[in-house]
């Protein structure tokens, strides 16, 4: 028999919960046509576009190319009959980006499925909490 507070299967002392799946990583990708995927960062990209009203600066906050931040947003459009960021030309007041009603909405929607997917996690992963390793052997 193994002491208090031990795994009686293998006396292997269990570590106090620590809820360590609540910190765990969550790449949400939801496909929504054919291959064309929405997850974490076309949503981190339109938050930035919302923020920065700007396709370009919500490239370089997360360390993308314009090209490759307009391809995604255009990638985004696409999907929808309405718009979820509209742009304006350039221009001796530059141009801009701004994300849509839309776009807003489409976002927060994206978001609550990623808290509510966490949340399951959460509680689907509690009785396995005390059984995880500190640190798992990493393929070498």
């Amino acid at each position: 028999m193994g002491e208090p507070g031990s795994d009686k299967d293998t006396d292997v002392p269990r570590r106090p919960t620590e809820d360590r799946f609540a910190r765990s990583e969550l790449r949400l990708r939801i496909v929504l046509s054919g291959t064309t995927r929405l997850g974490p960062g076309k949503a981190d990209l339109l938050e930035a576009i919302g923020r920065t009203g700007s396709i370009s600066a919500a490239g370089r906050d997360l360390g993308m190319s314009y090209r490759r931040a307009w391809l995604l947003v255009d990638e985004v459009n696409r999907l929808f009959r309405r718009p979820v960021v509209v742009t304006s030309a350039g221009g001796s007041h530059g141009g801009g980006a701004k994300l849509t009603d839309f776009g807003r909405a489409l976002v927060a929607a994206y978001r609550r499925v990623e808290e509510r997917t966490r949340a399951a996690i959460r509680e689907e992963f509690a009785p396995f909490e005390t059984d995880l390793v500190d640190e798992p052997d990493q393929p070498g």
